[in-house]
């Protein structure tokens, strides 16, 4: 059956199959929740207030630290809440927040992985000419494209998908309000959402990783030709850091976001959401900060500072 008229909510079923499995998953979203607020925050205020760090290449990555802390805040309060307990509903109102909102910082997230992935292309092949190129107007501008990329998908995408008759009961196979559930859970021809959505997952998933491993094809190349031994393993440090976080995000969206009716997305839709909303937000600051000897020595001087204060 279909419901035309506007659901009064939704129930998001996320994992409830398993209840078993709600209780230990709801202290791991809490640790994990924690450690990415920490996490993301600590490296906003290290790029802020450490001098050594003014540079684009954390100019970019307070960015993607600040999208993260927003990102994880739009979807897991949301999941704690319904792994908690039985109640496991969102309002209307709340799913459509929610699915601009997580709409709108993947794809900006998307842009930002390659704009990063520009800057260590510029780092890497042009270092003499690096701060030159990468001036501040140009980071600002291409931060500002990242975000409003971002803001375009989900006006585009958002009206296509709530516009769709949705079957009465408003079962959500998945922790939140996002596009390939919602399309499964319309009982309508929902070909031209999936037409637009696929589109959409080239643009901001495919085409992307085509542009970022072209960079690193460039940065490879050049890496090659540095005489330096530790000239090289900084690039790559620094670059296998992005890598690392490029294919963790890029991997997980395109299984869910390309074909959403196919068995194999259908079946482990929630599975693959469950890791690029939760684990991906986790591992990225420990990603950037354990595998970065500028960060760690940024933390260093700034503990110091505060216990001789």
């Amino acid at each position: 059956m279909t419901n035309t008229s506007f659901p009064v909510g939704f129930i998001l079923l996320g994992f409830s199959e398993w209840p078993q499995m709600e209780k230990f998953l709801f202290w791991i979203v809490a640790i994990f929740y924690i450690m990415i607020i920490f996490g993301n925050l600590t490296i906003i205020v290290l790029s802020c207030v450490d001098p050594h760090l003014y540079t684009p290449m954390y100019f970019f990555l307070s960015n993607l630290s600040f999208l993260e802390l927003c990102f994880t805040t739009t979807t897991q309060p949301q999941m704690l809440l319904n792994l908690w307990g039985p109640e496991k509903t969102i309002t209307y109102t709340g799913c459509v927040i929610q699915l601009c909102v997580f709409l709108c910082l993947g794809a900006t997230e998307g842009v930002l992985l390659v704009v990063m992935a520009f800057d260590r292309y510029v780092a890497v092949c042009q270092p003499l000419r690096y701060m030159i190129i990468m001036n501040p107007p140009l980071c600002w501008k291409l931060a500002i494209m990242a975000w409003l990329s971002g803001l375009m998908e989900s006006l585009i995408q958002s009206p296509l998908t709530l516009q769709l008759s949705f079957c009465a009961h408003h079962r959500v196979d998945d922790f939140l309000c996002e596009v390939p559930a919602l399309i499964r859970l319309a009982c309508e021809d929902t070909s031209s959402s999936e037409r637009q959505m696929t589109i959409s997952a080239i643009l901001f998933t495919i085409l992307p990783v085509g542009l970022i491993l072209t960079s690193y094809g460039y940065i490879a190349q050049a890496v090659g030709k540095i005489k330096s031994e530790e000239g090289r393993q900084k690039a790559i440090a620094t670059c296998s850091s992005h890598l690392l976080v490029v294919f963790m995000f890029y991997g997980t969206v395109a299984m869910v976001y390309t074909d959403p009716k196919n068995n194999f997305a259908s079946k482990n839709a929630k599975f693959f959401t469950f890791f690029y909303t939760v684990v991906t937000p986790f591992l990225n600051p420990l990603i950037y900060t354990l595998r970065n000897k500028e960060v760690k020595q940024a933390l260093q001087r700034l503990l110091k500072k505060w216990d001789r204060q």
